[in-house]
């Protein structure tokens, strides 16, 4: 997959990604748009999400710290990607863990478009309907097929899902890949699972295949923490060098990517 080539895209064009997010990693989100070379803005009052979400390329939306009045603004900002017909994001952070997320996932499954959900695998299986728990924002063990479950809520939704973990599952129902990229150390900060969710959202905004968006930002995004890693000592000097390396990713870096196609 020419990954890079999507890279340029998104530093050329400079899309506007609208997030109503997650207060605890708001700032990192914005970061990794912004050194991606995208331009993040975190709008989240009722009064101009719609106005907002009109002017913007793509908009992410994350429940992390969700309250049922965000979620109202949610449905506005969603509403208005809709009609201007740009990509909406939704990390379905936390699913499982509480019937208020569950509730609210639905909720704004059922009110707007999503066109991609992104998640772990125990947040994916409980939207997809499975009678799963998440350890508050930790993935728990689903103990099923996660392509399986990942292409059935593809399907019921029409829509783009992407499943976090070790390896990444991107499935759309007519096409599946499997990211291979990343590092454990990735596991060790709080905000990389949000962060891939901006990167999704900003890549989405520039090419037109959800799917191969998806993979391809997931990709570029865990290149650069795997040469973060071999430059850090620490969860703290990788985050640090996180940030650097997808700056200063090139042509070279498409080189490493392990995305794998797989036939239904």
């Amino acid at each position: 997959m020419e990954i890079y080539k999507m890279l340029e895209k998104v530093r050329t064009q400079k899309p506007i990604i609208h997030h109503l997010t997650n207060w605890v990693t708001i700032y990192d989100c914005a970061n990794i748009v912004k050194v991606l070379g995208g331009s993040p803005v975190m709008a989240h009052a009722k009064e101009e999400v719609e106005s907002m979400a009109a002017i913007a390329s793509a908009l992410v939306l994350n429940i992390g710290t969700l309250t049922p009045e965000f979620v109202e603004s949610m449905k506005l900002a969603a509403k208005s990607a809709n009609k201007k017909g740009i990509p909406v994001v939704l990390d379905v952070c936390g699913a499982g863990a509480t019937a208020l997320r569950d509730n609210k996932c639905f909720e704004l499954l059922d009110s707007a478009k999503i066109d991609i959900i992104k998640g772990n695998s125990s947040e994916i299986a409980r939207i997809a309907g499975e009678n799963v728990s998440t350890k508050g924002v930790d993935a728990t063990d689903v103990g099923k097929d996660l392509m399986k479950i990942a292409f059935s809520l593809a399907s019921k939704r029409s829509c783009t899902v992407v499943i976090t973990g070790k390896e990444d599952i991107v499935t759309d129902k007519e096409k599946t890949y499997i990211i291979k990229n990343g590092t454990d150390m990735m596991a060790n900060i709080v905000g990389t699972g949000c962060m891939a969710t901006s990167v999704i959202g900003t890549f989405s905004a520039v090419h037109e295949n959800l799917a191969q968006a998806a993979a391809a930002g997931l990709s570029l995004f865990e290149i650069a923490a795997e040469q973060a890693h071999t430059e850090s000592t620490g969860p703290g000097s990788f985050k640090e060098k996180l940030f650097d390396k997808v700056f200063l990713l090139d042509e070279k870096s498409e080189k490493m990517q392990k995305i794998e196609r797989t036939v239904k």
